[in-house]
């Protein structure tokens, strides 16, 4: 019987997962807990690992000897050390596609709220007090430059729903490739005349920290930073102290470094900063989709078949 390590998931539990793959009679190895030390224990007589976050590095992939494959439930790779899985001969597969209008849509909902200043209104009226003032000063959305860095699936997808709304949009990439509806420029001078930057790049060792102190100076006083891709894009020791310097004006933060992050301390606990539980990927069609999806493409490599989304080439 073939045996699948799961080694963790946001939802309740693996039993979609495990219908589908009981066509093939697999057993799926939940891990109690998703740190090295458990993988690498778990991983020994395995022949696939299927992981949402929880670091597959190369320690585990060593242990894993007789394993053919590694499923990402999700589409970051940041936490597969894919050249070892590549080196040792395993397949790598992700979901590249699966929740492209979740996170556009986070991602404008975070950008409007912080632009409408809903946080604020929603903070006094819970504390009682009713206050249209309090939001003040406040632009109209359609007038502003927004600053999209990244224009893959989901920043295409942004860029085409802010060129809509009639919005400015500026584009930085690495192709200087953008859709239509945008101009590219470079990050500098993106960060210079955003009222808006939206992070929707994948990390990789070139945007570790893309967002630092230098980045953050260069930014208006006025302008927001939302981030919605992967928390390592920001340094947040540095945004805490660009906040707490009046140098941007608040953010909107879906992924953080940690996750959970200590919410007591800057920059989670600024008022001005709207914290949301690495959620943009959220929706029922949208996880029934990925765990299916996922669950296919081992069933498709015990039957002897080529899944879809490869992303280190065929083996």
């Amino acid at each position: 019987m073939p045996r699948a390590l799961y080694t963790d998931y946001p939802w309740p539990n693996a039993a979609l997962e495990q219908s589908i793959l009981s066509q093939v009679d697999c057993e799926v190895v939940v891990a109690p807990a998703g740190d090295e030390e458990t993988l690498i224990r778990l991983a020994a007589d395995v022949d696939c690992i299927i992981t949402c976050w929880a670091p597959v590095t190369a320690r585990v992939i060593d242990a894993a000897s007789h394993c053919r494959h590694i499923a990402r439930t999700g589409i970051g790779l940041d936490n597969i050390d894919v050249a070892s899985a590549t080196e040792r001969g395993m397949i790598v597969t992700n979901v590249p596609d699966y929740c492209i209008p979740e996170v556009a849509e986070h991602t404008l909902a975070l950008l409007f709220a912080l632009g409408r200043k809903i946080h604020v209104y929603y903070q006094l009226a819970q504390a009682g007090e009713y206050n249209r003032q309090a939001g003040m000063p406040m632009e109209r959305m359609e007038d502003q430059t927004v600053g999209v860095v990244g224009t893959g699936q989901i920043g295409s997808l942004v860029v085409e729903r802010l060129a809509a709304l009639g919005m400015r949009v500026l584009a930085n990439n690495r192709s200087q490739q953008v859709p239509a509806g945008c101009e590219w420029c470079p990050l500098e001078q993106l960060l210079a005349e955003s009222d808006y930057v939206l992070l929707l790049c994948p990390l990789t060792d070139e945007t570790a920290n893309l967002i630092s102190t230098a980045e953050l100076k260069t930014m208006k006083p006025t302008a927001f930073l939302i981030n919605t891709s992967r928390g390592g894009l920001v340094d947040h020791q540095a945004l805490a102290e660009a906040l707490e310097a009046g140098e941007i004006a608040g953010a909107g933060l879906d992924v953080q470094v940690p996750e959970p992050p200590d919410l007591s301390v800057p920059p989670y606990n600024d008022p001005r900063v709207i914290v949301t539980p690495h959620a943009a990927f959220l929706s029922t069609r949208a996880l029934h989709e990925l765990r299916s999806r996922v669950a296919q493409q081992v069933v498709a490599v015990f039957k002897g078949e080529t899944p879809e989304c490869i992303v280190n080439g065929p083996t």
